[in-house]
């Protein structure tokens, strides 16, 4: 299965667990009949709910199918390779090209290049006479969540292009514009940035799907064939390696000379990106501030499709010791790409306060108190998930405190009206849920004291309302449910079912007094015997009168014969 959106559900595999809302900082997602969707004008793909899911219902749209197409058609398709590689894959550089290129592409480059670019022209744009807050736009994921969910800042965002699409650039100028870029990163927000600017990247895969690619090809990763023919193309990268870490954006443009009113600040997380910029006038900054805006808490090294289980200070390490540091650093961009980052504030209905708590009533909440903000549907107040179900985002299902009163409500309504005993019990004995029927049947005299109160009885013992405890007791050993009938207690006879709820820590009973009706079929079978008896004997009777009366007719007929036969002698 595919989808248009970079992210999507398989329905069949979504469980009503709403870990995907819990984890979605923009709350991007959509709950119809428990399963979840992601809302693509809402979603920023950061990957969140990807890597929380823990049924693996999210998906990255695989666009491997797309890659192999543009490879099979003959034309030039180089990569694009994000600097990330290097804490995934423990083979050279030479390997990697080498596999890479046995899949049929033309060149490898790196993404760090077109990074090294971006620095240089933010550089020279900090040094300017520009002050207030700038933010960087290499990160597609931070950079939509402030166009969306906070776009009074998108102004601040530099309208420098991203490494990715600088890069494509500079590879589409050297080598020509008719050739194909296929970008391949940790990062699932490239997808975005690539369905956006189709005319300099063509498809963007994740690590994951190269492995993929490479796996369905039988190539073998190692490290035994070093030959100085596989090299990256133009050149290999230098500072620009260490963008993938957080901070190493702002570590590349202290490397350019900076006046000292300039302050670099790294900010990674979409959490700690809000409390950073709320608040602020950006009018009102005396000096060059610039942002290092990450969605990855930890930077690209942290990317939702990183696809490697090395420990994270051993990708952080890999990444450092193979980024390269160059004597001089030019002054001047060998390419610049502009770009601009336009607001495009999330739509959001503003509900009334009246209807807010109409919809806080639908789940039960009439007062403050009543509104426990637990977050268990995934929200992170009451209020915020009555907007959502008025939104259409969300089902009042959701609500783990409604719905349990509502189950409550309604197992008690049934206990309650069930003419049967109910009783459920702990692995103490101790009852955990009684109805008024069984307290009728064996309270006796304190019946009385607990008619239309049986949750008073809660927490007693059942032996001393029941004698025959010692079938609760063989449930809870076996697990195995027991059915009684016609069983003695005192002057009654019960048909009694046991049955275990948790194995070895609850069980329930279901009790039904068959005294009366087992008295009655007993009065019933002892007429039926009667008239039947007496039946037989009418029958007897008859009997005997039929044998009676053929004996002497037989005698009748006989002597009529004797007569009839002695004239005819004659």
């Amino acid at each position: 299965m595919n989808s248009s959106y970079p992210v999507y559900t398989i329905k069949s595999e979504c469980s009503d667990c709403y870990k995907c809302v819990r984890e979605c900082y923009v709350k991007a997602i959509r709950i119809e009949d428990g399963h979840a969707s992601v809302i693509p004008e809402q979603c920023i793909a950061c990957g969140n709910c990807i890597k929380a899911c823990p049924q693996n219902a999210k998906k990255v749209r695989n666009d491997l199918e797309k890659a192999k197409s543009l490879v099979s058609s003959a034309q030039k398709v180089f990569i694009s390779l994000a600097p990330s590689w290097r804490g995934v894959w423990d083979i050279s550089e030479q390997n990697l090209i080498r596999l890479i290129k046995e899949l049929g592409f033309s060149e490898v480059s790196e993404t760090a290049l077109g990074a090294q670019e971006v620095s240089i022209q933010t550089a020279k744009f900090l040094s300017g006479e520009e002050k207030g807050l700038f933010i960087s736009s290499a990160c597609p994921a931070a950079v939509d969540f402030i166009r969306l969910y906070m776009p009074e800042y998108a102004k601040c965002i530099t309208n420098i292009a991203s490494p990715a699409l600088t890069h494509a650039k500079m590879l589409k100028e050297q080598y020509g514009a008719d050739i194909s870029i296929v970008f391949i990163g940790p990062c699932i927000a490239k997808k975005n940035e690539s369905d956006k600017h189709p005319e300099l990247i063509d498809v963007a895969l994740t690590f994951e799907e190269l492995n993929q690619w490479i796996e369905q090809n039988g190539i073998v990763l190692n490290d035994s064939d070093n030959k100085d023919e596989y090299r990256f193309v133009p050149e290999e990268a230098y500072e620009g390696s260490l963008y993938p870490l957080e901070g190493g954006m702002n570590e590349t443009i202290k490397r350019c000379e900076l006046p000292g009113n300039v302050q670099l600040i790294n900010v990674s997380a979409l959490n700690s990106l809000k409390k950073s910029l709320e608040g602020i006038d950006p009018e009102k900054i005396d000096n060059p501030v610039f942002i290092e805006a990450l969605a990855c808490e930890g930077g690209c090294v942290a990317g939702p499709c990183i696809s490697t289980r090395k420990p994270g200070i051993s990708v952080i390490s890999d990444v450092l010791s193979n980024a390269q540091s160059r004597k001089r650093i030019p002054k001047e961009p060998k390419l610049v790409l502009e770009e601009s980052y336009l607001p495009a504030p999330a739509k959001e209905t503003a509900y009334t306060l009246l209807e807010i708590e109409k919809a806080l009533e639908s789940i039960g909440k009439y007062s403050i108190e009543d509104e426990l903000n637990c977050g268990g549907c995934g929200y992170n107040n009451c209020r915020q998930f009555t907007e959502a179900l008025l939104s259409g985002k969300a089902e009042t299902s959701m609500c783990v405190s409604y719905m349990r009163k509502t189950a409550m409500k309604k197992a008690g309504a049934m206990l309650r009206c069930m003419p049967s005993g109910v009783v459920i019990v702990n692995n103490l004995l101790k009852i955990v849920e009684i109805n008024e029927a069984f307290i009728k049947m064996f309270a006796g005299e304190v019946y009385e004291r607990f008619k239309g109160c049986p949750e008073d009885l809660i927490g007693a013992y059942l032996d001393r309302l029941l004698p025959c405890a010692d079938i609760f007791r063989q449930v809870l050993k076996t697990g195995k449910d027991v059915h009684k009938e016609h069983y003695h207690i005192k002057d009654g006879l019960f048909d009694i079912t046991v049955f275990s709820i948790e194995t070895s820590q609850v069980v329930g009973a279901i009790i039904v007094d068959v005294t009366k009706s087992e008295m009655k079929r007993d009065r019933i079978a002892k007429k039926a015997q009667t008239v039947i008896n007496k039946n037989i004997s009418v029958v007897q009777e008859i009997a005997c009168l039929l044998g009676e009366h053929m004996v002497e007719t037989e005698v009748l007929l006989n002597s009529i014969t004797e007569c009839y036969e002695s004239k005819k002698g004659e």
